[in-house]
């Protein structure tokens, strides 16, 4: 059910079932595990491949929004469009769930999509630490599930309600102990690098998803997604640095 709905790649068809809603927010970083291993992977092959480095860094840069379908691409730009319009809240709510694309949301595409160009030639270019990628999508999806989990839900937001209902103590701390295994893992492999980069997607996340819902008086599946997106950018913007 978690991949069905949040991850692009095949997966085998399974009926939704509503007796186990409450298992898809734990479920959440797993498809991170599978969305890093293909960034990881992907760039691997890309930069012994010998294709040109601009190529081979928009391709990285893509990577996250073509394994997840678009869906938290899609989160950010109606956040963007929401807070952004400096309406009153009623009409904030309004906007976030207009299907029509207003021009905050073009402009915040435009000014992501140049910063994660920008981020990825670096990391690329320098060749170090991409394992790190690997585990960018855990993080950022075990921020999105605590919130969707522990933030007071917007309330005509039905995507989080619905994964509220009988979670209970023992699914946020499996997702706890995702996140600090993946924090571990990434300081063995990859010692202080691996804790800036994990550090600045929780830092993002985090940073973003308070920014929205100053605005928004709380959470839903559009401000997980900005969430998702901004600390993914985040992350590649201090493995560029380190």
């Amino acid at each position: 059910m978690t991949f069905g709905m949040f991850c692009a790649v095949p997966q085998p068809f399974h009926i939704w079932d509503d007796k186990v809603a409450n298992l898809v927010m734990p479920c959440f970083p797993l498809i991170g595990v599978l969305i890093g291993v293909l960034w990881w992977g992907i760039a691997k092959i890309l930069v012994f491949s010998g294709i040109h480095l601009m190529l081979v860094s928009a391709a990285v840069a893509l990577v996250p929004f073509f394994a997840s379908g678009f869906l938290h691409l899609d989160g950010y730009m109606d956040t963007s469009d929401a807070v952004l319009s400096r309406r009153p809240f009623e009409d904030k709510l309004r906007i976030l769930k207009d299907p029509n694309t207003g021009a905050f949301a073009v402009i915040m595409l435009a000014v992501l999509f140049v910063l994660q160009y920008a981020t990825a030639y670096v990391v690329i270019e320098n060749g170090k630490n991409l394992l790190i990628l690997s585990v960018i999508p855990v993080m950022s999806r075990c921020c999105a599930a605590l919130s969707i989990l522990c933030i007071k839900p917007i309330t005509q937001s039905g995507y989080a309600n619905t994964f509220r209902q009988n979670a209970k103590a023992v699914h946020k701390i499996f997702i706890i102990f995702i996140a600090i295994t993946g924090i571990a893992l990434s300081y063995y492999f990859t010692q202080i690098p691996g804790l800036i980069v994990t550090g600045s997607v929780t830092a993002g996340f985090i940073g973003a998803v308070a920014w929205a819902y100053r605005d928004l008086k709380g959470v839903s599946g559009d401000v997980a997604g900005f969430g998702i997106v901004t600390g993914e950018l985040c992350a590649l913007a201090a493995m560029a640095v380190v």
